[in-house]
């Protein structure tokens, strides 16, 4: 169904918005929002009912309710003070009232079939189904199967735009050219595989292709048995999902900073703050906050940017960088608490929000729990995962942080996600195995050299062993990245066992112990 309004044409079957020649971007969600408010506009449509025809049913907050309703306001070029479009009726709910056509010499164009898609600009991704490899038609469940678990485990990814089954699978028993599927289909990428089976085992392989250049920007190999079918499936897709994330947002990143400066969205200016954020630096951090408070000032909802920009602040306070810690901490918790209220369905958000205010003094049961709800959002997220495993270090409970960590990542282990080794190793150092701490915490500074924390810890495993030597050898590097040894907020241990523990290792390696 092809509807016009105004200067707009939207397009229900292909999911796409128009403002005359201009295609409009939109989250899925909003996308879905604006088709149920045209598809009812004869009638005023409650909160209920959005929440039951946009969302399911399930829990949606007031403030993330609005947040869609202004966003799909902005998509149709109107706003909560004009009202031309979509109209708020107080404590009784909105109405699509522009005046609707359906057009059918535009039906009729869409239904051509050499047609290609625009490209949308947020990521975008089709899984094709998989090449069963054996030829035995009786196996094509097996790698169907595969292939819907792994949309929905990226489905619940919520800036990236996955391409339903119906569609992908009409490609199913045809030899494919990628550019012309991303074509078709108006996604950048495509994601392929084959699965091979051998007795009781089977081998699955997978490969992320840039569909605009066929560039093969990922590929793995996984093995496993086929004892329990369906326990091999989930896991095979959360491994999938969990890889393509970062390597999607590397990707976009690389594509952002391609664009011109003068050309930058919100979501463009969030993703060149994540790409320069991981060194941790004190210059890379604050570099990573001016872009995201462009972002903030181009969209003040945007609940990615606001919970980065919040972890912008917090190191700022962790790391003595701040010229004013007291404003800083409040920055980094406001904007954490914003975070939440905007994208309190975001689970990436979620997480990182809670571990942020955990660090401030919330009560950890009430983050843990958050963090928890986020994973049961996203189950693939390796950020989730690091952010619960973090918050259980900070709650007393290092072995079930060890645990949590190594999920995030066996998801995905080549993500740059700082301190999932620190995480661990400091776990390690909580429950007094030094030695296994001391090899987390040299992997950690592999991988981030600049990140004060390993250093604090690894001289305090180094002074309780008695390697004073190279405890301060440890301290004095650490010096080189911030002027405090011991930590302005070790009251982030919320057990006081831990908390003595850290101290005097950290007293002892710098020569200030009794």
């Amino acid at each position: 169904m092809v509807l016009r309004f105004g200067d707009h044409v939207l397009d229900i079957e292909r999911r796409e918005l128009r403002r005359g020649a201009e295609l409009v971007a939109l989250e899925p969600q909003v996308f879905d929002l604006l088709v149920y408010l045209v598809r009812n506009r004869g009638r005023v449509v409650s909160k209920d009912d959005l929440i039951e025809g946009v969302w399911g049913g399930r829990i949606v907050s007031d403030s993330a309710l609005t947040t869609r309703l202004n966003a799909a306001r902005k998509a149709v070029n109107d706003s909560g003070a004009a009202q031309r479009v979509i109209r708020t009726l107080a404590r009784k709910g909105v109405r699509f009232v522009a005046e609707v056509t359906e057009d059918e010499s535009l039906k009729a164009a869409a239904a051509a079939p050499d047609r290609s898609l625009v490209l949308p600009d947020k990521p975008s991704i089709a899984v094709l189904p998989f090449i069963n490899l054996n030829g035995d038609p009786e196996q094509e469940y097996f790698a169907d199967g595969m292939v819907e678990e792994i949309i929905t485990a990226l489905s619940r990814i919520r800036w990236l735009f996955v391409i339903a089954r119906n569609s992908s699978f009409t490609y199913k028993g045809q030899v494919t050219d990628i550019k012309q599927v991303g074509r078709d289909l108006g996604v950048r990428y495509v994601l392929e595989g084959a699965v091979r089976k051998a007795g009781d085992r089977v081998r699955i392989t997978a490969q992320l292709i840039d569909a605009s250049n066929g560039a093969h920007l990922w590929a793995e190999r996984f093995d496993g048995s086929l004892e329990d079918v369906f326990e091999l499936q989930d896991n095979v897709a959360a491994s999938v999902a969990g890889v393509i994330e970062p390597t999607l947002q590397a990707a976009e990143a690389a594509r952002s900073a391609a664009r011109p400066t003068t050309d930058l969205g919100a979501y463009d200016c969030y993703l060149r703050a994540l790409a320069v954020f991981y060194p941790m630096t004190k210059e890379a951090v604050f570099e990573a906050l001016g872009l995201l408070e462009q972002a903030i000032a181009i969209d003040r909802h945007y609940g990615p940017a606001l919970a980065l920009a919040a972890s912008c602040h917090m190191q700022f306070v962790n790391y003595s960088w701040a010229e004013d810690p007291a404003t800083a901490r409040w920055k980094a918790v406001d904007l954490a608490r914003r975070a939440l209220q905007v994208a309190s369905d975001d689970p990436d958000v979620i997480a990182s929000a809670a571990m942020i205010l955990a660090v401030f003094g919330e009560d950890i049961g009430t983050m843990m729990a958050l963090a928890d709800h986020a994973l049961t959002l996203n189950p693939s997220s390796a950020r989730g995962w690091y952010h619960s495993g973090y918050l259980s270090l900070m709650a007393g409970k290092p072995d079930r942080a060890i645990e949590l960590a190594e999920v995030s990542l066996r998801l995905s282990p080549r993500a740059r996600i700082g301190g999932v080794h620190t995480v661990i190793g400091a776990s390690h150092f909580l429950s007094r195995r030094f030695d296994e701490a001391i090899a987390k915490l040299l992997l950690a500074l592999e991988e981030t050299p600049s990140f004060p924390v390993p250093y604090r810890y690894l001289a305090a495993c180094y002074a309780h062993m008695g390697r004073l030597d190279e405890a301060r050898d440890v301290v004095t590097r650490l010096r080189t990245i911030t002027p405090n040894v011991i930590p302005p907020r070790i009251m982030y241990l919320r057990n006081a066992e831990h908390r003595e523990l850290y101290l005097l290792g950290l007293r002892l390696a710098a020569g200030e112990a009794d």
